[in-house]
């Protein structure tokens, strides 16, 4: 593991290497992320149509959790990076350790509340007869491990705020190569069909959570973590949470679109909900490099934010911009052109792969828009400015989705349903656009002190 002096330097005048050097280990990392979702589809869809629905149908559960640790995960990297730019390492380590600290009862509590009610959250989700039990078994599995998922969450962004994505890299690819080898074990082997799926992804989180303690133990990072750092003083409390609300309740939104998703595509049988999850998916495999890439530098935007180098900010950000508008529209290309070939590596039902074929292209259609939009809100929360983030987060599965997927199905049936996203990906991308034109103009008139 790296050693403090092994960091790399944020404040590096390579800019442009400088933020490739922390958002390729962050890419890979989150794209590992995203290769272990495929993984487990591909294994529990040779289980059936009827197995691949009930793990989608759980997907806004999944979603819904992870909000929470986007949330204050942004909130703490945000904290730790403009900290450490300010030269301010201690009240790095503070508000860093007090996030880790929350994220405990956070976690359990989430985690009962939900177990208590699962069965209804599933029916509401528009969870079948058919479709109930093995959701039920992967969902209850899942929740047992998601206090170490949280903890996870955080100490990823923790580490790569401090400009240590490589070493968040190699954990999650650690964790993803763990759940590639029990998948088939679980799954066929002990016969433990969706609840193996499961438990996989439980004992990945374990080992991952083991190599940040040691991590942590051994401070082989530039923030320290301890008790002796926690201190719950509301202002911190603030601060972080102010940072992270707009991405949880991003996230939170994007569990409920879901949620609208699969309740809407129900009626149409359980092809049409496999077949948006799968769409999902796809669309999700896509949008975690470009998530990954801005994570990793959002510790550049940070760290030249607190040490008010605002040229430095605008250069940056102009680059991301770049970098991710030439991925997200490579990545559109891609599934628009092999659609069905992709589709086909989730299931061999003739009747899923020809209504997924459909969601996927409508879906993707201006997929293109999305690096936009998460440069904004990347940019945006590393600035501080709450609520610029909150509209411009909550637009594509939020304010714009939400009456979208409530109307469009009851006009046009499936087809207004998979509309639904096209539209919100659209005009969210275009105030994207609009929103980050107007803060790189800001940050041209302000006067940097570097």
């Amino acid at each position: 593991m790296a050693a403090p002096e092994q960091h790399i330097n944020l404040s590096d005048e390579k800019l442009s290497r400088l933020i490739m050097r922390l958002a390729i280990p962050s890419i890979i990392g989150l794209s590992i992320n995203a290769l272990q979702q495929f993984v487990n589809a591909i294994f529990v869809g040779t289980l059936g149509a009827q197995a691949i629905a009930a793990v989608s149908m759980t997907f806004p559960i999944v979603v819904l959790l992870l909000a929470v640790g986007q949330g204050l995960g942004v909130g703490t990297a945000s904290f730790v990076s403009s900290n450490l730019g300010a030269d301010n390492s201690l009240e790095a380590s503070r508000g860093a350790s007090l996030a880790l600290a929350l994220a405990v009862p956070i976690g359990v509590g989430l985690t009962v509340g939900l177990f208590l009610s699962l069965r209804k959250i599933l029916a509401m989700l528009g969870a079948s007869p058919t479709i109930m039990p093995a959701a039920l078994e992967y969902a209850s599995t899942l929740l047992f491990g998601y206090t170490l998922m949280l903890l996870n969450i955080v100490n990823g962004f923790i580490v790569r705020a401090e400009g240590n994505t490589r070493f968040s890299m190699w954990t999650m690819i650690t964790a993803f190569a763990l759940n590639t080898v029990l998948d088939p074990i679980f799954i066929f082997l002990l016969d433990l069909g969706v609840r193996g799926a499961a438990l996989a992804t439980l004992l990945s989180q374990i080992a991952a959570i083991s190599v940040y303690i040691a991590y942590f133990l051994k401070k082989c990072g530039i923030v320290r973590i301890g008790t002796s750092y926690i201190t719950f003083r509301v202002g911190r409390i603030k601060q972080i949470a102010a940072i992270g609300a707009p991405a949880t309740i991003t996230s939170i939104l994007s569990a409920v679109a879901f949620m609208l998703f699969y309740r809407a595509a129900a009626p149409f049988g359980d092809a049409s909900v496999a077949a948006v999850g799968i769409a999902v998916r796809l669309s999700t495999i896509g949008a975690l490099p470009i998530i990954g890439f801005c994570i990793g530098s959002q510790a550049v935007l940070g760290f030249g934010w607190g040490a008010q180098d605002f040229a430095r900010v605008e250069k940056a950000a102009k680059f991301m911009l770049f970098i991710a508008v030439a991925f997200s529209v490579s990545f559109s290309a891609v599934v628009l052109i092999f659609a069905r070939p992709m589709v086909s590596l989730f299931s061999d039902n003739e009747d899923v792969i020809d209504l997924a074929v459909s969601a996927c292209i409508v879906f993707h259609l201006f997929f293109g828009l999305f690096g936009v939009q998460y440069v904004a809100i990347t940019l945006l929360q590393s600035l501080g400015r709450v609520r610029l983030s909150a509209v411009v987060s909550l637009a594509r599965q939020g304010y714009l989705f939400i009456p979208a997927i409530l109307l469009f199905p009851v006009i046009w049936g499936f087809n207004g349903l998979l509309a639904c996203q096209a539209v919100a990906e659209l005009v969210a991308g275009l105030i994207a656009l609009f929103v980050i034109r107007g803060q790189i103009g800001v940050l041209k008139g302000m006067p940097s002190l570097s």
